[in-house]
């Protein structure tokens, strides 16, 4: 996997000669507005990011001291009596990957701002969304059910970004870790993707009365992949994700909301080996333009008072339907 900046710079900041206590740091960006900067805590050597803010800018630490595995504070600035430094501090360094992910979201967020208030109020908000992904590293990976929807998802995407040029809208689109009502959504279209394994291989399971209810976006496609799975054959989670990545080596932006939305999907680092070994292999790969009499139950069909709709679809009997991949692409792109 592609090094990001600020793991070079981190690792550039590791190996200077720095024994006495304090901030030993570097600018990350001139086209960042804010003053943001990679850095090291000594004597501790914990990895940080760094933003410089008035020392007038009230600001409660305490608030934030319940964060797994993160600490902020703030501390003087040495140089500069009338500044100081807003810290964001990793304390377990076996979350290196996401903190790295991290602070490069953070500092996507707040890239154009330029008033300290919302600087401040910009890094808590995302901080927050943050908190929970710390709280689930520990888990001991996905479920083979959550590893084969990853699997699709992501395999629609590598078809995606090998088709599309702008690579950042693809990436925008994908919105699976984000539990949306489609896995895939953008401007006037939505793609929803299914797996299925084994005997029925032909049915897939709805989850929701919205997810193929195309009165609520103009043109939803279903992306439905049947998989044999086996143990050393076939195509493993990791060097699909691998694939991507190298697709996206030259767009840093991409890259890195890609890491970011892997880590909602619950896809670690260090639980990578847990899925080197499973294969996958698509036995079948089929395309559905949603409409009309399409099987399936929209929220218009729902009696007042019913929810939380599951249903099921035999796709022997959605031939119709069928598109190829080039109408698929001529439709979302």
């Amino acid at each position: 996997m592609v090094m990001t900046k600020i793991e070079n710079i981190w690792l550039g900041l590791e190996g200077d000669n720095f024994n006495h206590s304090g901030l030993l740091y570097k600018r990350y960006s001139a086209d960042v507005l804010p003053d943001v900067f990679i850095a090291i805590k000594a004597p501790e050597k914990l990895r940080c990011i760094a933003f410089r803010i008035s020392t007038g800018f009230a600001f409660d630490e305490n608030q934030w001291n319940k964060l797994k595995d993160i600490k902020i504070e703030t501390l003087p600035d040495e140089r500069d009596e009338k500044r100081k430094f807003l810290l964001i501090l990793l304390l377990n360094k076996q979350h290196k990957d996401i903190f790295s992910t991290l602070c490069e979201d953070l500092i996507f967020g707040v890239s154009e701002v330029n008033n300290e208030q919302t600087l401040v109020e910009k890094l808590l908000e995302r901080l927050a969304k943050w908190q929970s992904l710390f709280e689930k590293v520990g888990k001991q990976g996905l479920s083979d059910e959550s590893q084969r929807g990853l699997y699709g998802e992501v395999y629609f995407l590598r078809f995606f970004l090998n088709n599309i040029s702008d690579k950042n809208n693809c990436i925008k689109s994908w919105l699976g870790p984000e539990k949306s009502i489609q896995d895939f959504q953008y401007s006037n279209w939505a793609v929803e993707v299914k797996t299925t394994h084994g005997n029925n291989h032909q049915k897939i399971h709805v989850t929701s009365e919205r997810q193929l209810d195309d009165s609520i976006i103009e043109k939803i496609f279903l992306c439905h992949l049947s998989l044999d799975i086996r143990v050393g054959n076939g195509e493993s989670l990791n060097s699909l994700i691998d694939e991507v990545f190298d697709l996206l080596k030259e767009n840093t932006m991409a890259s890195n909301l890609f890491k970011l939305k892997l880590l909602e999907s619950g896809f670690y680092e260090t639980h990578r080996p847990l899925y080197e070994e499973r294969g996958y292999t698509i036995r079948q790969e089929n395309l559905y333009r949603v409409s009309g009499k399409f099987p399936r139950i929209t929220e218009k069909q729902i009696p007042i008072g019913v929810g939380d709709v599951r249903y099921s679809i035999v796709l022997s009997e959605s031939e119709e339907w069928r598109i190829d991949r080039e109408t698929l692409l001529s439709e979302i792109k």
